[in-house]
């Protein structure tokens, strides 16, 4: 989708919005506005704002599809189609970003506008994930749970207990200030158990190792836990 493409699916999105669910436009609203101004090529440009608002434009569809039908059943019987991780996205994260405030919302939009975003281990969530879904369990991996709610990747296993997990290298000079507030972020958003995982970038196998903490965590990390843990 190109940048005129994408401004246009945001006032498209915002006018339907505005109809059934008036928190999911003012949301919107506050993205327009933030890109409104941004020539198409300099837009097409910033390819992670391109990604961030491809991926919102989806999220967005996918609610407004939801709360457009019209019984509980109903809609009960679309999340059932979805991934464990997939449902607790749509079914509970994604609403709570829509109707709660974001203490990190402009100052995500600024770094990300200004180019200061800069996701250095996303190969390594690349190769996590696939593991995952080798051993047949799933993983969600959005923008706006890196952003605002410090969770890189959402996993579930064989209990189908989504966990969310702040992934880091123990190279990370400030991982004590990190953790403290990733579990201070995860209770802000109501989020009652995560994973906070530090590993050695220099260990052979410590994919393999970050997917078996993740995968027996999420199945086994009581309520009311915040797990930080070290490889």
């Amino acid at each position: 989708m190109q940048a005129n493409d994408i401004k246009k699916q945001l006032k498209l999105l915002i006018e339907e919005a505005s109809v059934i669910d008036p928190s999911l436009a003012k949301r919107l609203e506050e993205i327009n506005r933030w890109v409104k101004d941004v020539k198409p090529g300099s837009l097409t440009a910033k390819k992670f704002v391109l990604f961030f608002l491809q991926q919102l434009i989806k999220d967005a569809l996918i609610w407004l599809d939801i709360q457009a039908l019209a019984s509980p059943e109903e809609q009960q019987q679309y999340y059932d189609r979805m991934t464990p991780t997939e449902y607790y996205w749509y079914r509970y994260l994604f609403p709570k970003w829509i109707n709660q405030p974001d203490p990190k919302f402009s100052i995500w939009k600024q770094k990300l506008m200004a180019g200061e975003f800069n996701p250095a281990d996303t190969h390594v969530l690349q190769l996590i994930a696939s593991d995952i879904v080798h051993r047949e369990g799933t993983f969600w991996q959005c923008y706006i749970a890196d952003f605002s709610m410090a969770t890189d990747i959402i996993v579930s296993s064989r209990h189908k207990e989504p966990l969310c997990i702040q992934i880091t290298s123990l190279s990370d000079e400030f991982s004590q200030e990190k953790s403290d507030n990733w579990e201070n972020t995860l209770q802000r958003w109501g989020i009652d158990r995560g994973l906070f995982l530090s590993y050695n970038p220099h260990i052979t196998d410590f994919v393999n190792q970050v997917v078996n903490i993740s995968l027996y965590n999420s199945d086994h990390l009581k309520t009311g836990v915040y797990l930080k843990f070290s490889l």
